[in-house]
């Protein structure tokens, strides 16, 4: 294992929901783990630890995104793609299919040289996901921390199928698609319940139901039987309804709720994973540069809005709301995850600390590996930002890190490995 460090001169942001920062503070990490946080008069230097200056730069939690695609990068196409057309093609060959994850694994990098340290892949090419989680944990390659569902379960015609969603037809076959997922050891169980705006056919009405509610029952109670939780595509109302009356326990995405639907998320301790950026091109783009239809404008708009409903409104009833920024989608990149935040301060009306805490510890909390990542806490994951800025005071500090840490192993100036999109940073910047 690495050398025991000691990080001196840092403010520390712990990543709590009431957090402040906190001067004078030494962090010692050992084997991965943060041993000890001490003040700085307290501390004794010793031969048998290395130590690193931050000269006052703020060290906070690594962020966690709830929600990755790994096969995607944010690219952009003027021409509607088969998606399902291009996966069976590059999966037929041997050699397309090494390329395939090596990209994936190549933008699991990305998001740990973005200051990600956890990513939650909700969808993903057949078992590539735990394939890239396992060689990293195994030291072969080098990623953040992966909670993995493999490839989704949607229905014929369902959001994704044959992409990185397998379609079943009735709750028996669903049932056997949750054990074959299964032998492939993920994390957890994604469905596909409603379509979205990259596959709406009417205009006005994104998010229709797919999945009927004895198949999203039965995948339900399969995987919970086996210990998995599910997460679940949800973009429309009736979707979420469904969704939430027969055991998936977070809701992707999200729609505009009434009274009955907040009461099933508390009834079923169900909680909600926002996913602002996606809508964004959509919805606030210029169509000349989104490439959008005038129906993907309207129905971008519609899910926009009722994402930001949705959050609002579990928010306010004390329901658990974790970010995710959907990777994979038009313009969103595999580095851009702070983005979310800020949009999660503009929309949705909560502070930049509120918007931190939502990212680190509690995303962690809604994972379930709130013990062992999300803050700053002896006993952790060495799992850490550096950044000359305050992003209490500034969320844009976050996309600026000069330093990433995940369990124990410290990288300077990860952002230097990271080739940016220029074109995606300007139209974002752009945004009124």
């Amino acid at each position: 294992m690495m050398k025991k460090t000691a990080y001196i001169n840092a403010i520390i942001l712990d990543g709590t929901e009431n957090m402040k920062p906190q001067k004078d503070k030494v962090l010692i990490v050992n084997e991965g783990k943060i041993t000890d946080i001490i003040s700085k008069k307290e501390w004794k230097p010793d031969g048998d630890t290395e130590v690193v200056d931050l000269n006052g730069k703020y060290l906070a939690p690594g962020l966690i995104n709830l929600h990755v695609h790994l096969p995607g990068n944010g690219s952009a196409s003027k021409k509607p793609r088969d998606n399902k057309k291009l996966v069976q093609t590059l999966m037929s060959h041997k050699l397309t299919r090494k390329i395939v994850k090596d990209l994936c694994a190549k933008y699991a990098s990305i998001e740990l040289y973005s200051g990600v340290t956890t990513i939650r892949c909700v969808g993903g090419i057949e078992d590539f996901d735990s394939q890239i989680r396992d060689e990293i944990n195994s030291g072969k390659r080098i990623g953040p921390r992966m909670l993995v569902a493999n490839t989704a379960i949607t229905v014929a015609g369902g959001h994704m199928e044959g992409s990185v969603a397998r379609a079943v037809k009735t709750p028996k076959e669903a049932r056997k698609m949750v054990r074959k997922t299964a032998k492939q050891n993920p994390d957890l169980i994604k469905l596909m319940i409603t379509g979205g705006v990259l596959d709406g056919t009417v205009m006005g009405e994104p998010g229709q139901l797919k999945m009927s509610a004895d198949i999203v029952k039965a995948a339900c109670e399969e995987a919970h039987k086996l210990g998995y939780s599910v997460a679940a595509h949800v973009e429309g109302k009736e979707g979420l309804k469904i969704a939430l009356e027969n055991g998936v326990d977070t809701i992707e995405h999200g729609a505009e709720p009434d009274e009955e639907i907040l009461s099933l998320f508390k009834k079923h301790h169900a909680a909600l994973v926002t996913t602002i950026s996606p809508a964004i091109p959509f919805a606030k783009f210029d169509p000349k540069d989104s490439y959008a239809t005038e129906m993907g404008q309207v129905n971008g708009k519609i899910v926009m809005d009722g994402i930001v409903s949705c959050s609002k409104a579990a928010l306010e009833n004390g329901i658990p709301v974790g970010l995710g920024n959907d990777v994979g989608c038009p313009f969103i990149t595999q580095y851009d995850f702070y983005r979310e935040l800020k949009f999660f301060t503009k929309y949705c009306d909560v502070s930049n600390r509120f918007a931190l805490y939502t990212a680190t510890l509690g995303n962690a909390k809604i994972a379930g590996i709130d013990g062992e990542t999300g803050s700053i806490e002896k006993g952790k994951s060495a799992d850490f930002i550096v950044m000359k800025r305050n992003p209490l005071k500034n969320l844009m500090a976050l996309g600026k890190i000069s330093g990433v840490c995940y369990k124990g192993n410290y990288i300077y100036q990860p952002l230097k490995k990271i080739k940016k999109k220029k074109h995606i940073e300007e139209l974002f910047n752009n945004i009124k």
